[in-house]
């Protein structure tokens, strides 16, 4: 009962998203992690008062070329019921179109295969105040541009993805 080459890959692959999760997760403990790792913003558990309203990429906005899962993993974590706002130019004679996608999974994430994937905003939405997305299920939510056929999201990195947390009361 061995492990085919796909599966060995998947598992490779569950490992490190776990790792990279615990990694960045590891200020959130009940306090008994004190390793002196100073790295990323501190946020303490369960300081935060309410829904937030996030711009995606921050002052970059949604654009080519910019990395969003890193994005991600340095802003976290998100909420539940939190706000992501998708601030991008609408289509010109001088900027690239883009738009946003909501993809079914994790392997559709990996490999920006758009062909199950939702659209959740079209290339003029990300206009003027942008586009608003709440976070409310308990989910993980994948997210990538699905311009020139997933060229943006494999290319230009534009892709990333957020479980949101819940949020405790003391």
């Amino acid at each position: 009962m061995g492990f085919t080459g796909s599966a060995r890959l998947m598992l490779v692959l569950m490992v490190g998203s776990l790792w990279g999760m615990s990694m960045a997760n590891k200020d959130w403990g009940s306090g008994f992690n004190h390793t002196g790792w100073d790295w990323g913003p501190y946020l303490p558990p369960n300081q935060t008062q309410g829904p937030n309203t996030i711009n995606v990429g921050g002052s970059d906005n949604w654009h080519f070329g910019f990395n969003y899962t890193e994005w991600a993993f340095q802003n976290g974590p998100f909420y539940f019921n939190d706000t992501l706002v998708f601030k991008y130019d609408p289509p010109s004679n001088t900027t690239f179109p883009h738009s946003v996608y909501l993809l079914p999974n994790l392997w559709s994430f990996l490999t920006c295969d758009l062909r199950r994937a939702k659209m959740i905003a079209n290339t003029t939405q990300g206009g003027g105040d942008g586009f608003h997305l709440k976070l409310n299920k308990w989910r993980p939510y994948y997210f990538a541009c699905g311009e020139r056929n997933g060229f943006h999201c494999n290319v230009g990195r534009m892709k990333f993805m957020v479980v949101p947390f819940f949020r405790w009361r003391h």
